[in-house]
């Protein structure tokens, strides 16, 4: 998908103001579907300049509510109220709603993004110095023990495979 400058849009949209090209050819010439560029021309209509001057936003619970109750009062279209509110996509709305009947309330707070961070846990327990003959002591030599016992049964497997494969070389 092309990307378009802001200038770019406040072109295209002043040319539609013009009266010179209808809002299909404009579409057409800069490669756009001719409903994203009547979104355009709805957002500068509400907003000016400002409309494409906006990077990512996370949005309040409380503004989406108000967008949402804005929509069923007023029974404006999903499109109409993404460009009075300037919102990017209307799809936005869509989710936004979709979620709040789906999951109520709580599916309209923000979630965090990106990778949890490291569990600070694995690092206490290597930490603790564990009392020799306690249980948890026990148990952990245990352990160790049966992990050790385990590679080495695996090692001698191994050896013993490469003693009988015919392809080993004899040394003179």
């Amino acid at each position: 998908m092309t990307r378009f400058s802001t200038d770019e849009k406040i072109q295209a949209v002043m040319r539609y103001q013009k009266g010179s090209d209808s809002l299909k050819a404009i579409a057409k010439s800069i490669g756009i579907h001719h409903t994203v560029f009547l979104n355009w021309i709805r957002q500068y209509e509400h907003h000016g300049d400002e409309a494409f001057k906006k990077g990512y936003t996370s949005y309040p619970v409380q503004f989406k509510l108000d967008v949402l109750n804005y929509m069923n009062e007023f029974g404006t279209s999903v499109r109409e109220t993404a460009a009075v509110f300037n919102i990017a996509s209307h799809s936005t709305i869509l989710s936004w709603q979709r979620s709040l009947e789906l999951h109520g309330m709580d599916a309209l707070q923000p979630k965090k993004k990106g990778r949890s961070p490291m569990k600070k846990e694995s690092n206490k327990q290597k930490n603790q110095t564990l009392v020799e003959g306690s249980v948890e002591a026990l148990h952990a030599e245990v352990e160790r023990l049966r992990m050790e016992n385990a590679y080495l049964k695996k090692l001698n497997a191994l050896v013993q495979n490469k003693e009988k494969s015919p392809n080993k070389t004899k040394l003179k």
